[in-house]
């Protein structure tokens, strides 16, 4: 007797352990609507988008900040600017910005010669700064879109399953909780979503823009020793 007991109690465990959760996310894919559906890609797609950006950026973050520290020994030890930008790696901002000083130190004729030689020397120079700071700022843009639009899209998903909660109580005439369980609690998981998507995009946006400003000041400093380097080397040709 006692031995049934125990295996009923077991049966009873293993049943209780296999029920789905009815109120789930699989149920609220299972049980949603084109409308519901539509939301929850939606909100994926920018989670995905958001963290293949911060990734990315990252990444790129880290090689320039890496290369900068490489700039000090294979470029200011070289015995001209030429030398010092071919010893550079290829992908390197600042070999992209050596090489813009020294295209500018070669293309001052024609009309360009009625620009001062510092002038046009600086000009070069900061476009190449302007080109690599743009390049850093790709996908920020995007990150900034999901932070201040996910939560509204999970809202949308919101009023959708609560507008369902309302038809439900409507057909069946009362408010009973078997009725209203389903569509409030898709609406809850919708709330969750939006806030889950957009809350690393707006946290990885303000890391990435912190981080940047600092990558654009070795930038910047680079440009500017590099400015006095070729005017320096100008004066005594």
């Amino acid at each position: 007797m006692a031995a049934a007991e125990g295996g009923g109690a077991g049966a009873r465990a293993g049943n209780t352990a296999t029920v789905e959760n009815p109120y789930g996310i699989e149920a609220l894919w299972k049980g949603s609507d084109a409308v519901a559906k539509t939301v929850l890609l939606l909100l994926l797609v920018m989670s995905v988008g958001s963290w293949y950006v911060i990734i990315v950026k990252l990444l790129e973050q880290t090689k320039i900040g890496r290369q900068a520290r490489k700039t000090t020994s294979q470029f200011w030890n070289a015995g001209s600017v030429q030398q010092g930008a071919e010893n550079l790696e290829g992908s390197s901002p600042f070999r992209f910005i050596a090489e813009a000083g020294i295209e500018a130190t070669k293309k001052h004729d024609g009309l360009l010669q009625h620009v001062g030689f510092n002038e046009w020397v600086t000009l070069s120079i900061q476009r190449a700064i302007e080109r690599i700071q743009s390049r850093l700022q790709g996908g920020l843009a995007f990150l900034a879109t999901v932070g201040s639009t996910a939560p509204f899209v999970g809202l949308f998903g919101t009023v959708w399953g609560i507008y369902h909660a309302l038809t439900a109580i409507g057909v069946a005439g009362q408010a009973s909780i078997d009725k209203v369980a389903g569509p409030v609690g898709e609406a809850l998981i919708m709330t969750a979503i939006g806030l889950a998507v957009a809350v690393p995009a707006v946290l990885g946006y303000n890391w990435l823009v912190r981080r940047n400003k600092s990558v654009l000041d070795d930038v910047r400093a680079f440009g500017s020793d590099l400015h006095s380097v070729i005017l320096a080397s100008a004066s005594k040709a």
